[in-house]
């Protein structure tokens, strides 16, 4: 049980480091955190994904220059929903690699001394740690958790949120792509279940939009702002 709690505590933390840190604060610039805050999701995220953070924003910001058409880097309707369902880290991968698109769209992310010797010269050395820490304290059963922890990111937001949620789903505004709000409680994945929302007006660090949708992002923000973590 206590591999169980442990297992969803900290996945859910690496979703909400994902949708706040990478999503509306990094790639939209609609929040700021303290520094304490933004440094640890920083840590939490090389200790989880892997992932760089220009990287990241740069892919994500691409993604909305040509979303749905020719350009945008993890469309289901450019390379089909189960490419992108099933291969949307490859994906990722592929994108990542084109330096001059970084370069241009990942402009204003982290540049300081960890952030270039440690966190993107090493971005596998942090999932290797976090083996590590897992084996260590639950044995054999942690190499299960480490292993629900590379998917998570890879399952929930490369292929449900780039794959289903412009697939399947309702729409409370038109766009000019496919997003669709995937359900009207954005919980298991941080608030991105409502990309329709999203994509009517990115900049808003708040997904949603009518009254009966839950943001869990938005609760978490608003958490921070009352202990000055983060401001708006």
């Amino acid at each position: 049980m206590t591999a169980i709690i442990y297992t969803l505590v900290v996945t859910h933390i690496t979703i909400i480091s994902v949708t706040l840190f990478l999503h509306r604060g990094q790639a939209h610039r609609g929040i700021q955190f303290h520094p304490v805050l933004e440094h640890f999701m920083r840590a939490w995220l090389w200790l989880t994904t892997g992932m760089v953070t220009k990287q990241w924003v740069a892919i994500h910001r691409r993604h909305h220059r040509s979303s749905d058409v020719a350009g945008d880097p993890h469309s289901p309707h450019v390379f089909g929903i189960w490419t992108v369902f099933f291969k949307g880290a490859w994906l990722y991968h592929v994108a990542s690699r084109d330096k001059q698109m970084i370069a241009q769209y990942g402009v204003g992310t982290p540049d300081d001394w960890v952030e270039t010797m440690i966190y993107s010269k090493h971005s596998r050395l942090g999932i290797l740690l976090m083996l590590i820490f897992n084996v260590a304290v639950f044995g054999g059963w942690g190499l299960a958790i480490w292993l629900v922890q590379m998917i998570w990111i890879p399952l929930w937001a490369a292929g449900v949120i780039n794959g289903l949620a412009h697939w399947v789903g309702y729409r409370n505004g038109q766009t000019r792509d496919h997003s669709r709000n995937l359900v009207p409680f954005g919980i298991i994945v941080g608030g991105e279940e409502l990309h329709n929302n999203h994509h009517m007006d990115p900049a808003s660090p708040r997904l949603s939009l009518k009254w009966w949708e839950f943001d869990i992002g938005w609760m978490y923000l608003k958490l921070f702002c009352l202990l000055r973590l983060a401001k708006l």
